[in-house]
């Protein structure tokens, strides 16, 4: 079950494991979220085709925020069929113009989850970059998801 957010409109530090179900139930609450889910869903989807076996969720998508901007997703790579992956959806590799095509496709960027967040000090990987506020440098809840549970 999800927390309940805290003070500042985040979930509390760390990887909240949640179902599909809920993660709708908690963060489609008006149309522009539903159309977030939505592309979402389908990011999802295709990472579950290729053998992702757990995702992970953050951006303003899982915060408070009424309008959120968009979702950030990344992805465990262990277990993925990158080559297949490619041929179901070459977004996933497109990170040309800030990840233009993927925001298109989905209305989210999306990341390997061991993938390097940072070309400086501390070199967190996106899992970790993730789990901390760009701001106020704070530790932030984020949503994690087993794909073959959808």
């Amino acid at each position: 079950m999800l927390p309940a957010f805290s003070d500042d409109g985040f979930l509390p530090g760390g990887i909240h494991w949640a179902e599909w179900s809920e993660i709708a139930s908690r963060f489609a609450g008006n149309s522009h979220r539903e159309a977030l889910l939505y592309g979402l869903a389908r990011a999802v989807g295709c990472l579950r085709m290729a053998g992702c076996t757990a995702v992970f969720i953050d951006g303003s998508f899982v915060t408070q925020k009424e309008h959120p901007a968009d979702f950030d997703v990344c992805w465990l790579v262990d277990g993925v069929d990158l080559g297949a992956l490619r041929k179901i959806e070459p977004a996933f590799f497109s990170f040309n113009n800030l990840r233009a095509l993927q925001k298109a496709k989905f209305g989210g960027e999306l990341f390997p989850a061991g993938g390097a967040a940072e070309t400086t000090s501390p070199f967190r990987t996106f899992l970790e970059f993730f789990q901390t506020d760009k701001l106020s440098g704070l530790r932030k809840g984020i949503v994690g998801y087993r794909p073959a549970n959808k």
